[in-house]
């Protein structure tokens, strides 16, 4: 098995430092390749990650077409896409190479959000059984999937917000997805930012939204 790591980067400045030192960590495991994905920073992003020695690419601003545009040059025959904010747990790549080995499709990893509040482990664990009772993942819980399952379906709807919901929900019609048990990490910063309840609910607004068909354009219009 071989796996390419997509990285969707958007003024990340300040995580690249550690963000780093993980994908370089990554990359140079047999048979991975880490593609970052630049949509437009302004603040030196593409440079500080360049010098770190990673690969760079540039696409259209916005997470799916820069996801999208990493896959398309993709050399693994899976693909995992990871948020700037998110790192994965010891020994992914394993636990993607044991999946593979079943009749796996495609998967993702249970979720903990780092930080102080003592909402993030409820959360976490919301969000984890959410996600196995309803076989849908989200972005931060670090999506893989075989390469030409990706391309067979179009790769990720072109769409301003929830285009992992949207993948997902096509992917599970091919199949159910295979859950990690080891915890991908991700950054509660948008959670402290805004305030865990007030975002908790917005989040929830949003996907109930969706869910009842309101377009993804005006939902990423409230998100913002």
């Amino acid at each position: 098995m071989t796996c390419t790591i997509v990285v969707p980067l958007l003024n990340e400045r300040q995580q690249l430092p550690e963000l780093s030192t993980h994908l370089r960590a990554l990359d140079e495991q047999a048979g991975c390749e880490v593609i970052l994905v630049d949509g437009g920073s302004s603040d030196g992003s593409v440079e500080q990650a360049t010098a770190a020695g990673l690969h760079v690419i540039s696409a259209p601003r916005g997470r799916a077409r820069q996801m999208n545009a990493g896959a398309a040059i993709a050399s693994g025959d899976w693909l995992l896409f990871l948020h700037a904010d998110t790192r994965l747990p010891p020994g992914a790549l394993e636990a993607i190479r044991q999946a593979s080995a079943t009749a796996c499709h495609w998967g993702r990893f249970d979720l903990r959000i780092s930080g102080d509040s003592l909402w993030f482990p409820v959360i976490a664990t919301l969000i984890n059984w959410r996600s196995r009772l309803s076989g849908i993942a989200t972005g931060d819980q670090g999506i893989f999937v075989r390469r030409d399952l990706f391309e067979r379906l179009g790769g990720f709807p072109v769409q301003p917000l929830m285009e992992d919901i949207e993948l997902s929900k096509r992917l599970r019609k091919i199949s159910r997805p295979a859950c990690i048990g080891t915890r991908a990490t991700t950054s509660g910063r948008r959670w402290q930012k805004y305030g865990v309840v007030r975002t908790v609910l917005l989040m929830w607004r949003l996907r109930f939204a969706y869910w009842r068909g309101v377009p993804a354009e005006l939902l990423a219009r409230r998100y913002d």
